[in-house]
């Protein structure tokens, strides 16, 4: 297995992968976008590709969510798109990132 060097404060055993697709009309709004989602704490990556209007992230599940994410979105005027399998794949990742955060705060046990 090979090592990583995360950023400070990121955790291997909660980071996540997330890939979003935004709307068209984002890509004048975008790169301010990119650039305030970089300076987030717990975020471990962020790039975003053109060609496939896809925004991909690698962020510790404990201390952000796709939510943090989407607002960071919101207030430059960059849109998610409204497609179908990206809605499922934003409800799947709000899932994903609440169960990480509830399974953190939980003490480890053993019946042994």
């Amino acid at each position: 297995m090979s090592h990583h060097d995360h950023r400070p404060g990121v955790s291997q055993a909660s980071l996540v992968t997330r890939k979003l697709k935004v709307k068209p009309d984002a890509a004048g709004h975008i790169s301010a976008a990119v650039t305030e989602i970089d300076t987030l704490s717990g975020l471990d990556s962020v790039s975003y590709d053109a060609d496939h209007r896809k925004l991909h992230l690698a962020y510790d599940a404990k201390r952000l969510c796709i939510d943090d994410i989407e607002e960071v979105l919101a207030r430059h005027g960059v849109d998610i798109s409204s497609g179908r399998w990206n809605r499922i794949k934003e409800d799947y990742y709000r899932f994903i990132d609440q169960n990480v955060k509830d399974n953190a705060k939980q003490k480890p046990w053993s019946c042994h």
